[in-house]
């Protein structure tokens, strides 16, 4: 029998909104044509952004984008993206496709965009490429009220107050593409960035230091030692990839599917092994694990550009999505920011565009779906599930968290992995009396079903009538790849 105990009572960490974060990249069509139209579109926008995009990511109450890379980031000079849009210079993007960009998206643009969402901007620094004074000097630019260069310039170029961004990267990736450094290295280049990017009045920087790639956990041993005490965050990347024998989003076997998610429940063990290398050097808990790049990787859409990185979304990246903040609820204590990659027309993306159309794939249900753990106390919770085989190799079945949020509510999301078995689960709540329970379903017809231009509600939310309340008992009837949330009052 599969079960569930919640402790009603007991919980004491936090939810951190942060980690529903969402990761923007100049990367296909992200920006230019997912986020950006130019004000003389015909696709309704506000000065050039997207209406129905921002609508939408406004619906899932999207807490933070992180902005401009990416391994773009450590190409990117902010400069060339300031003033006059029809004086900006171009620059190729070497690490995407080889296209000319023409900076039209730039500082004002990007923050304009996080202020019609409602969400706090995560800007990425260039270390790899860049200098100390060009990282120092966006702060500046961006953070400073008084009289100063960079704050008089802001003002020339039509903003006269500071935005106060709290969030900023001090580089990306740069074991990999943001300059290829070793640990040691990149530590010292992080302490000094660091020093230069100013703590101005009423909002102090949240530093994130470049982390690890995947069980990298060398590089997060000497970053803690060498930098404690100087930064906020550490960032970790890991992405789960794709199937074994098909890399296609839409066209793969359950071979692929079991695969995929296997790969993603490895989250779980290199945030615990991570985990414990900070707790060595940082037993006070002041720097977060911030996963800031995660999600699934699978081969572009026939007949586009390899280096647009557009692929399709189905119900196995809802599933895959639903495991890692699942994942990222248990760890709650530790991990305080993230971003999945990315939010549009890229990778696993929460919304496609095509021309004046937009979807919402099946990961962007389940962020929707998701939201009501925002802010809310993790409560402590026992999952005992059967194993989902596949050949010699098996994994749960069931993923699951809960948690209470300010109004006493409680909500319990699940996940069953399972692609053709339904599986009952018994939930047992403790230390809280409960009288009703809701939810809400996410699920497919088949293992590859997923929203098209076409059909773009074929995979949506549904009420959940699979569950029954007795006394303090849920009993609830999984249906088979299939992402629940519950409402427990």
């Amino acid at each position: 029998m599969n079960s569930m105990v919640i402790q009603a009572d007991l919980g004491k960490d936090t939810i951190s909104p942060h980690v529903y974060g969402n990761f923007s990249e100049h990367l296909g069509h992200c920006i230019y044509g997912g986020f950006w139209v130019g004000e003389d579109s015909p696709i309704p926008n506000v000065r050039g952004i997207r209406k129905d995009v921002v609508a939408a990511l406004k619906k899932i109450k999207l807490p933070n984008l992180r902005w401009p890379g990416g391994c773009f980031a450590d190409e990117y000079h902010w400069t060339d993206g300031i003033g006059p849009r029809e004086n900006r210079p171009t620059m190729i993007n070497t690490h995407w496709g080889g296209v000319t960009e023409n900076n039209h998206f730039g500082t004002h643009e990007f923050l304009d965009l996080c202020e019609q969402i409602g969400c706090e901007p995560y800007i990425c620094g260039n270390v790899g490429s860049g200098t100390v004074q060009e990282m120092s000097q966006w702060v500046e630019y961006v953070n400073f009220d008084g009289v100063s260069p960079m704050a008089n310039l802001r003002r020339a170029n039509g903003r006269e107050e500071a935005w106060k961004v709290h969030f900023w990267a001090v580089g990306n990736e740069n074991w990999g593409c943001g300059g290829q450094m070793r640990p040691e290295f990149y530590a010292d280049q992080y302490r000094r960035f660091a020093t230069y990017c100013r703590n101005y009045p009423d909002k102090p920087l949240y530093k994130v230091a470049c982390g690890p790639c995947g069980p990298s956990y060398d590089w997060t041993d000497v970053l803690m030692r060498e930098c404690t005490g100087r930064m906020n965050g550490l960032a970790l990347h890991y992405y789960c990839g794709s199937g074994r024998e098909s890399r296609s989003a839409t066209q793969y076997a359950e071979g692929d599917w079991f695969f995929n998610l296997k790969n993603t429940l490895f989250m779980d063990e290199l945030i615990t092994k991570h985990s414990t290398i900070m707790d060595k050097h940082d037993p006070g808990n002041t720097v977060a694990l911030v996963v800031d790049e995660w999600g699934a990787w699978h081969a572009v859409e026939p007949g586009t550009n390899p280096g647009f990185l557009y692929q399709q979304n189905t119900i196995r990246d809802a599933v895959v999505a639903a495991m890692t903040l699942d994942i990222f609820h248990k760890h709650a204590r530790r991990v305080r920011l993230a971003n999945i990659a990315q939010t549009v027309n890229v990778l696993q993306a929460v919304i496609l565009t095509q021309d004046e159309k937009m979807l919402l794939t099946p990961t962007y249900h389940v962020f929707d779906m998701y939201k009501v753990h925002m802010d809310a106390t993790l409560l402590p919770s026992h999952v005992a599930a059967e194993d989902y085989t596949f050949g010699p190799e098996s994994i749960p079945a069931i993923t699951a968290s809960a948690s209470r949020d300010a109004a006493g509510k409680i909500h319990v999301s699940m996940s069953n992995a399972n692609p053709e078995q339904a599986l009952d689960l018994s939930i047992q709540i403790r230390g809280q009396t409960v009288s009703s329970v809701t939810g809400k379903v996410l699920t497919g017809k088949t293992i590859t079903s997923h929203n098209t231009f076409e059909a773009p509600r074929a995979v949506r939310p549904a009420t959940f009538e699979g569950v029954k309340l007795s006394r303090n008992k849920l009993s609830v009837k999984l249906p088979p790849r299939s992402v629940i949330v519950l409402e427990v009052v």
